[in-house]
């Protein structure tokens, strides 16, 4: 599996690596450079192993912001950047993108290379309000990358006590019917400690009800990609 950070901020990748290692990288170490042309670079050197067996990513750092800009239908041909690193590298059954909260130029990369969306949703008036405008940009994205198709929307960051979180769940089931994943994915205190110990939760706490609702996660994702029109290889954004 590939994992490729595309969030300037590096979540992903300081889960793995830790904040010092990330932010201390060069920018022909990370994503960052796929959309630089002042240095050459082999693309396959990108992806590191991660910690975990067969698991590899592509890194991301601040030096990813630069290239982050507002209006990426502009940008010619970068556009297509994270489409053609996805093309040099091979050897990969799934490629998961991490992409950042907004439709920037690192969104709109990863739309174009993909396969398929997931939305994370929050069960909140800011988490749901801003649906409209991800869908429409799905649909833009499709006029350069047919294939491309929503797999389903998550509802993450649940909170089972608030009643507004329980409003908003029902709501969006109710508005987009079979879309929204079956697998909630609540507030835990196990995401974040295996989080401090660079860990998958479900090796951190493998009993926990948080790894339990991981793995139906991963079952009900894989569930969808198996439906989707078989392509080079299986992206997810």
């Amino acid at each position: 599996m590939l994992l490729v950070d595309a969030d300037p901020q590096g979540s992903l990748s300081q889960g793995f690596f830790g904040s010092g290692l990330i932010e201390s990288l060069e920018p022909q170490e990370t994503l960052a450079a796929i959309f630089r042309d002042d240095f050459f670079i082999e693309l396959r050197s990108l992806p590191v192993a991660a910690p975990i067996i067969d698991i590899s990513v592509v890194r991301a750092n601040q030096h990813l912001a630069a290239f982050n800009v507002p209006t990426p239908e502009n940008s010619g041909m970068l556009q297509f950047a994270l489409s053609q690193l996805l093309d040099e590298l091979d050897g990969y059954d799934i490629v998961l993108i991490d992409c950042p909260p907004n439709l920037y130029q690192c969104s709109w990369n990863a739309m174009l290379a993909a396969d398929a969306v997931i939305i994370p949703v929050p069960p909140e008036d800011f988490g749901t309000q801003g649906l409209r405008v991800v869908h429409q940009a799905i649909e833009n994205a499709r006029a350069l990358n047919p294939k491309l198709q929503l797999l389903g929307h998550l509802v993450t960051r649940y909170d089972r006590r608030l009643l507004v979180h329980e409003t908003y769940h029902r709501k969006l089931r109710k508005l987009y019917g079979e879309s929204v994943l079956r697998t909630v994915i609540p507030e835990a205190s196990a995401f974040k400690v295996s989080l401090a110990c660079r860990m998958p939760v479900a090796q951190y706490s493998p009993r926990s009800d948080a790894a339990k609702l991981t793995g139906q996660l991963a079952d009900e994702i894989s569930e969808r990609l198996r439906k989707l029109t078989p392509t080079r290889k299986q992206g997810v954004a």
